[in-house]
């Protein structure tokens, strides 16, 4: 995480059900009351997806819920679809990477960076159940080598 960045919502459920090969950093377009519920560090993305339309990509599937403090002649929809900003050269990376059998595009996290709110996207292919249980089996080995090791230094 770099200086001057603040994560809101990251989705760690992502790195379980898919191998992330790429990442870019996209802007996010959000109404004010958007903005501000970010900013109170309310959201989900745990069920988003991302997608290429027509040159474009949007994110379907995240949650904002409406900011506690905002007017209420201003209603947004909580789940509405939103637009992400990258420049075209990476639209249509995303577009040819994500028509590849098995790929997808994953919102990682949302975060701010200088003030604006930015969301992490990642080219991902789902893994098979055969494959967590191993990431889950290589976990738990790595963690118990560390406790053997650290009840070795303490002599015990």
């Amino acid at each position: 995480m770099a200086e001057g960045e603040k994560t809101v919502v990251s989705n760690r459920k992502a790195f379980h059900d898919y191998a992330i090969e790429e990442r870019y950093e996209c802007g996010l377009v959000l109404r004010g009351s958007e903005v501000k519920s970010l900013r109170e560090g309310s959201g989900n993305i745990r069920e988003a997806y991302a997608t290429v339309r027509d040159g474009e990509v949007f994110i379907y599937g995240m949650h904002i819920p409406a900011y506690s403090a905002a007017s209420t002649h201003e209603t947004v929809d909580p789940d509405r679809p939103r637009k992400l900003l990258l420049r075209r050269e990476e639209i249509e990376r995303l577009r040819v990477s994500s028509q590849q059998k098995g790929y997808t595009l994953v919102p990682l996290r949302v975060y701010f960076t200088h003030g604006i709110a930015k969301v992490e996207v990642g080219v991902g292919k789902g893994k098979k159940s055969y494959d967590r249980r191993r990431a889950i089996a290589e976990r738990d080995a790595k963690r118990e080598m560390e406790r053997a090791v650290r009840r070795r230094e303490r002599g015990g």
